[in-house]
């Protein structure tokens, strides 16, 4: 049987689907993971740099919390990988793609927080916690802009109009069948 999408008009099986949605997903997992390990080296190699000794409490502990928030964002953007290895030829593509789907867009979120903290971290010790939080708070802000509050509120305007067209379609009279011969 073909499902075809009332959105994207695509003639597909339920399968197919579900295969596109993995790969799609891993794609984008693919992209991220570069720039989290980038971050992660360079969050590991920092404390053997000399200049660390002089970092003050507030700047340890916002490494350290960054540090963690990068190992987790590490964790959960390559989960949806192992996951769908652990349960290759399961016959249960759908249970993975929403498994790994939500892992992702936490992972994202986790991600905006690790890199809100390297921000925070390298501005207050380059210049003092007046410019540190403004500009944390300024990059914490656009991350939820572009990462969540753009593509959400897309996706709520495309569910009212689409709820608006099914409901026009369902008010509009329809005629009455031909009769059978």
């Amino acid at each position: 049987m073909y499902y075809e999408s009332a959105s994207d008009g695509r003639n597909e099986t339920e399968k197919e689907r579900l295969d596109r949605n993995m790969n799609e997903l891993l794609g984008g997992l693919r992209v991220a993971l570069p720039g989290v390990q980038v971050l992660f080296a360079f969050l590991l190699a920092v404390p053997f740099n000399q200049r660390f000794a002089s970092v003050n409490g507030f700047e340890r502990g916002v490494y350290f919390a960054t540090l963690l928030l990068t190992a987790l964002t590490s964790a959960l953007l390559i989960a949806p990988s192992a996951y769908h290895r652990i349960q290759f030829r399961q016959d249960d593509k759908e249970h993975v793609v929403m498994v790994a789907n939500r892992l992702a867009i936490i992972g994202f979120g986790v991600l905006a927080c690790a890199m809100t903290g390297v921000v925070l971290l390298v501005t207050d010790f380059l210049f003092g916690i007046a410019v540190a939080a403004p500009t944390a708070a300024c990059a914490a802000a656009v991350f939820v802009t572009l990462w969540y509050v753009l593509p959400v509120s897309r996706r709520v305007r495309t569910r009212r109009r689409h709820a608006r067209r099914f409901a026009r379609d369902a008010a509009r009279p329809r005629e009455p069948a031909a009769p059978r011969t």
